[in-house]
């Protein structure tokens, strides 16, 4: 793997945590269910989902108030260690500010009797946290800087070693998988119980961690769904823009199933 490829996936991998972040906020909140509908799709039909992550205390550092799903709290609290611990590490290695600098990640102090510094950054919570990361792998402020006489004086931050650049690209890969497990969002092909309102043939749900979820039918061209088949005309497909309509159809169908 090529120094640059080990810095893109990890920094990938960190703004997909932030930006899935709210996501696992509103899981925990949210009794366990199935499969179906996709996460992001039951998401969108809420109308209670705003969720402010900024105002939100890190998970590791407070009770979460009756969580309703135990496993979605369990994953957000292991992926906050891993990305604290991992700031902690970077920190120690390559940290040459100040702590009044802004820039400057402070390690959490667990006996201090002020609760700013027995938390220290991690008060900020998983987003400043990546964002911090984000800035050791990416090598920014490793650059002497100007005071305003005119001297220069040591760069903020060294340059990320190798070693501690494969370290990140590993934790950050493990939280970003984690955090999509929870989601419901890694790369699986799910078969769905109910059959396809239109022939009765098999349907499957398709999530990638790249891309939204589609369903497909088995039934291909015997199928009278309104919507495309794939590109081998096998299965008919429902893309992310016409799955509300399929499960409009399945709701209709297990309605009438009832009666």
């Amino acid at each position: 793997m090529t120094y640059a490829q080990a810095v893109y996936e990890t920094a990938r991998a960190l703004r997909t945590i932030r930006g899935r972040w709210g996501d696992l906020l509103l899981v925990i909140e949210t009794p366990p269910a199935d499969h179906w509908p996709p996460r992001q799709l039951a998401h969108t039909m809420r109308e209670d989902d705003e969720q402010l992550v900024e105002d939100r205390a890190p998970l590791v550092l407070r009770e979460h108030p009756a969580p309703l799903n135990l496993a979605a709290l369990d994953t957000g609290r292991a992926v906050e260690r891993l990305i604290f611990d991992l700031a902690d590490t970077l920190a120690a290695a390559t940290q040459r500010t100040e702590a009044g600098d802004p820039r400057a990640w402070l390690a959490a102090e667990p006996s201090a009797p002020d609760s700013h510094r027995a938390a220290g950054s991690r008060r900020h919570g998983l987003h400043w946290a990546c964002v911090w990361v984000e800035g050791r792998v990416l090598d920014e402020d490793t650059a002497p800087e100007r005071e305003l006489d005119g001297a220069l004086t040591a760069p903020p931050f060294e340059v990320l070693p190798l070693y501690l650049l494969h370290e990140a690209r590993r934790t950050a890969r493990i939280a970003e998988a984690r955090v999509l497990r929870a989601l419901g969002l890694d790369r699986r092909d799910t078969p769905l119980p109910e059959p396809c309102p239109w022939c009765a043939g098999d349907l499957t749900l398709h999530s990638a961690p790249d891309g939204p979820p589609s369903v497909t039918c088995s039934g291909g061209r015997t199928c009278a769904a309104p919507v495309p088949l794939d590109s081998e005309e096998r299965a008919r497909v429902w893309e992310w823009d016409n799955l509300p309509e399929l499960i409009g159809a399945l709701d209709q169908a297990g309605a009438f199933q009832q009666r």
